[in-house]
């Protein structure tokens, strides 16, 4: 079983596939997010889940995905869902972005192992 402590403590990248990967991500991300928008209504639930993940990706597959910055800005956006997550008041759309920037590091941190 993968820890989350596991998979942070980690540091190196494999070139091989990563950024191909990423590509192949990005392009399923960019999908599904121009048909969302398309749609409009609450499908736009799904494009601010999916079009957050875009830079991520983009930056990873251009080679430029820092593993380290990745590991503290996953840190940081997993103790923001622990806090916000007992609110009431959490908007739907701040939630789809902040679950979807976690989604996209913890893919891209596991792969880079």
């Amino acid at each position: 079983m993968l820890k989350l402590k596991d998979l942070l403590a980690q540091d190196q990248i494999p070139s091989e596939g990563f950024e191909e990967f990423a590509s192949k991500r990005y392009d399923g991300a960019k999908k599904i997010s121009d048909n969302a928008k398309k749609k409009g209504g609450p499908a736009m639930l799904t494009y601010h889940h999916f079009v957050v993940k875009l830079p991520y990706y983009e930056k990873a597959k251009n080679g430029e995905f820092n593993l380290a910055e990745a590991k503290i800005e996953l840190k940081q956006l997993l103790g923001e869902l622990c806090v916000l997550s007992g609110e009431v008041k959490m908007e739907q759309t701040y939630f789809q972005k902040l679950v979807g920037k976690i989604e996209v590091l913890g893919e891209l941190i596991i792969k880079s192992k």
